[in-house]
């Protein structure tokens, strides 16, 4: 892979932190972001070229003090970012507090609209071109049975409706823009709505409900995430890659 550094929200935990595994692996220079600074800088602690940064990806100062301190550490500038900061604050629509609505709105699209944007005028003010991953999910196409997800789902559909507007606008210039679409997987975010007790039987059910009949380890869709971040990938642009052990293309009647 061709990259001269890559950057990562929500790098310390989930498939961020896994793909910054593989990209420290293949010596790539990786910037981890998250707002917790301990988890990032413990994320790039063993890694050969890898640097932990807190960042809050709601706020535009943030970002953009992040991703230059990255550039000032790796003495170049980012031709990848995956865009894996992200939260879920359920619970039926009509008594889903605004305040919860507009944080996972804040986070999950506002953050990745700020990182997108920052990486890319990164890109433009040194003239590189590069790769772009932004998380989106299957919420964004059709709605979990579990209900509950309405802001989340509204925040994935955004990132989605973002991979296609950017990957138009900055095609000529060389970067290319598109969605890793996960399914169940098991990180902290799968769990983050379900109380501890109730986590074994909703793992059950999920189990049972994935046509390959088990949740993804982080490093299964990051490892897809590797492959839009590099050349292998070249032509792809405006896509969303979907791994998500079946779960869309299944119906959800039996007849």
């Amino acid at each position: 892979m061709a990259q001269r550094m890559v950057v990562v929200t929500g790098g310390a935990s989930g498939i961020g932190r896994a793909a910054v595994g593989l990209l420290g692996q293949a010596g790539i220079p990786v910037a981890v972001l998250d707002a917790d600074a301990a988890g990032a800088a413990a994320a790039a602690a063993d890694l050969p070229s890898a640097i932990g940064i807190q960042c809050d990806v709601t706020d535009e100062s943030s970002v953009r003090q992040a991703v230059a301190a990255a550039v000032r550490h790796f003495g170049t500038p980012p031709t990848g970012l995956l865009t894996a900061a992200g939260i879920d604050l359920g619970g039926p629509a009509h008594e889903l507090p605004l305040s919860h609505w507009n944080r996972v709105l804040e986070v999950n699209l506002t953050g990745t609209f700020l990182a997108a944007c920052t990486v890319i005028a990164s890109m433009l003010d040194h003239g590189v071109g590069g790769s772009l991953v932004l998380c989106s999910s299957p919420a964004a196409s059709v709605a979990f049975g579990t209900g509950g997800t309405s802001a989340y789902a509204a925040s994935k559909g955004g990132v989605s409706a973002l991979v296609r507007a950017l990957a138009i606008d900055y095609a000529a210039h060389g970067i290319r823009v598109n969605a890793i679409v996960p399914g169940p997987t098991e990180t902290p975010l799968m769990w983050a709505t379900t109380p501890e007790s109730g986590r074994s039987a909703l793992r059950e059910r999920l189990c049972a409900e994935v046509p390959l009949g088990r949740l993804a380890d982080p490093v299964e869709p990051a490892r897809a995430v590797i492959w839009l971040l590099g050349g292998d990938s070249g032509y792809v642009t405006g896509s969303q890659l979907v791994c998500d052990g079946g779960v869309l293309a299944k119906a959800a009647v039996s007849a």
